[in-house]
C-alpha cells in the first residue's frame, strides 16, 4: 500500500516515532511513577492485539518509522510475544525499528523471542544496583531477578540501554557506579529527571535532581564529548572517555527538548496524547471499531494541528502537570 501524507503537527514537526502502550499494569510500584495502591484498567477496555496491529499499519502508512512498545510493564500482558512477532513482520515494510521498554522482571523468559521477532535494542529501567535500595524504590522488586533478565537479553543478542531516574537522597550517589557497571557490561546508560506526572505518595520536588548539575559534576571527573548518536527519542548523548560508555541525558525540566519532538503516545485503550505534559487527546478505539482507517487518520490529523509547542512541567507546582500517571500514558 502506498504511503499517505506524513503526520505533521502545527509547528512543522514530523511524527515518525510512536510510543504504544499495551497495558497500564505493572508488577512494580516505583515511587516516582505511581502510588502504591493503584487501580488499573479493566482488561476489556484495552485494545486487542488485532486492533494494535491495525492501528500500527495506519501509523506506518502515515510515515511512522519507529514503534516502541511500553506500559506499565509490556511483558506482563498475556500473549505479548505473539504481538511482537506480528509487528516484527512490518520491519523493512515501512517500519525501521520495533523496540520495547521494560523493567526486566519478565525479560529472562522473553529475551530470545524478542530478538527472533526483529527487536535489536531495548530499554531497561534500573534505578539502583543495591538490592535493598532497589526493593525500596520499586516497593516490591527483586534486583537479582532483574539482573538475570538483563543478562539473558545480552546473551540473546539484544543491545541494552539502562534508564536510571535520578532521585535525590535515594540513588544520586550511584550515578558513577552505575556508569562503571554499564560500561563493564557493554550497556549504554541514560539518566532521567523525574517528571510531575500523576499523584504519588511523596513530594517529587524533594527527590528532584537537575541533570545540568549532574553533568557539571561528571565533567569534573570525566571527559564528556557530545555524540552524533540519535535514537529518535529526547536524550542527548555523550561519549565518556576511558569508560567506553555512551551516556544519555533526558532533561525535560532543565533543558527543554520539545522543539525537536517527533513522537506521540498511545495508551493501551487507544487514547492518543500529542504531548506527555498536556491533556489534549483523541480516542481511537471507537473509531477503529466503527469508523475504520479514514476516521482514525482524520482524528490524528486534528490532534496534531493542536499539538502544543512544548510542555509546561514545573516540579515545584502544588499539583502534577497532568493527573494521569506515566504508566497510563505509556512510559
Amino acid at each position: 500500500m502506498a504511503n499517505a501524507a506524513p503526520l505533521i503537527d502545527g509547528f512543522g514537526r514530523r511524527i515518525s516515532y510512536v510510543r504504544l502502550s499495551v497495558t497500564d499494569r505493572c508488577d512494580l510500584r516505583c515511587r516516582y511513577c505511581m502510588a502504591e495502591n493503584m487501580t488499573f484498567l479493566p482488561r476489556d477496555r484495552i485494545l486487542s492485539f488485532a486492533e494494535i496491529e491495525q492501528l500500527s499499519d495506519i501509523l506506518i502508512r502515515r510515515g511512522v518509522r519507529k514503534i516502541r512498545l511500553t506500559g506499565g510493564e509490556p511483558l506482563v500482558r498475556r500473549g505479548i510475544l505473539d504481538l511482537v512477532a506480528a509487528l516484527g513482520t512490518r520491519l523493512g515494510q515501512g517500519l525501521d525499528e520495533l523496540t520495547l521498554t521494560t523493567n526486566a522482571t519478565q525479560l529472562a523468559a522473553a529475551a530470545s523471542a524478542l530478538f527472533e521477532s526483529g527487536i535489536r535494542r531495548i530499554n531497561v529501567s534500573l534505578d539502583s544496583l543495591d538490592a535493598a535500595r532497589f526493593a525500596m524504590i520499586t516497593r516490591r522488586g527483586r534486583l537479582d531477578q532483574v539482573l538475570v533478565g538483563i543478562a539473558a537479553a545480552k546473551a540473546a543478542g539484544l543491545r541494552l540501554k539502562i534508564n536510571m531516574v535520578v532521585l535525590k537522597g535515594l540513588n544520586d550517589d550511584e550515578i558513577v557506579p552505575m556508569m562503571r557497571w554499564c560500561a563493564g557490561e557493554g550497556h549504554d546508560l541514560t539518566l532521567i529527571e523525574t517528571m510531575p506526572l500523576g499523584t504519588i505518595d511523596e513530594d517529587r520536588a524533594d527527590r528532584y535532581v537537575p541533570l545540568d548539575a549532574v553533568k557539571a559534576d561528571l565533567q569534573a571527573r570525566f571527559t564528556l564529548t557530545p555524540s552524533i548518536t540519535r535514537t529518535g527519542g529526547p536524550a542527548r548523548y555523550f561519549d565518556v572517555a576511558g569508560l567506553e560508555l555512551q551516556l544519555g541525558l533526558i532533561t525535560p525540566l532543565t533543558n527543554n527538548f520539545c522543539s525537536g519532538c517527533n513522537r506521540i503516545r498511545i495508551t493501551a485503550t487507544g487514547t492518543v496524547f500529542g504531548c506527555l505534559g498536556h491533556d489534549d487527546k483523541v480516542e481511537l478505539r471507537g473509531l477503529l471499531r466503527r469508523g475504520g482507517a479514514a476516521r482514525v487518520e482524520a482524528a490524528l490529523d486534528a490532534l496534531l494541528v493542536a499539538k502544543p509547542k512544548r510542555h509546561a512541567f514545573d516540579i515545584a507546582a502544588a499539583a502534577p502537570a497532568v493527573a494521569r500517571h506515566m504508566s497510563v500514558t505509556g512510559g
